[in-house]
């Protein structure tokens, strides 16, 4: 993604401390795992190629600073995704177009915690 790209987008993304791991909703397979949220989309670092422009339903556990995390899962749209600097990884963007109202709040919540760096 260019820097002109990353400009437009619509909300902020923050940074996922540690390892959320995403999984395919539908397959149960592993995906990879969260790089940066935000309240409309996500990046993914994956071991594999995805399909562009595709639909995905995924699940991940969001942490939360009780030590609890909230279970959530997202209906996803594939925006762009290219060769990240590692080899055999690949990053991916998604725009959420599905969100439960409780996930939507969990999200919100997770989002306006201060321990983690907007970027």
């Amino acid at each position: 993604m260019s820097r002109s790209e990353a400009n437009k987008r619509r909300t902020d993304r923050k940074r996922v401390s540690g390892v959320v791991q995403v999984i395919n909703a539908i397959t149960g397979e592993p995906m990879g795992r969260i790089g940066n949220l935000s309240s409309s989309g996500l990046m993914l670092i994956s071991q594999q190629t995805l399909r562009e422009d595709a639909l995905y339903q995924l699940s991940f556990q969001l942490p939360h600073s009780s030590g609890r995390a909230h279970a959530m899962e997202i209906g996803v749209h594939e925006q762009w995704s290219e060769q990240a600097a590692v080899p055999g990884q690949h990053w991916a963007g998604f725009r959420i177009i599905d969100l439960s109202p409780d996930d939507a709040t969990a999200l919100q919540a997770w989002l306006a915690r201060p321990e983690n760096a907007l970027v």
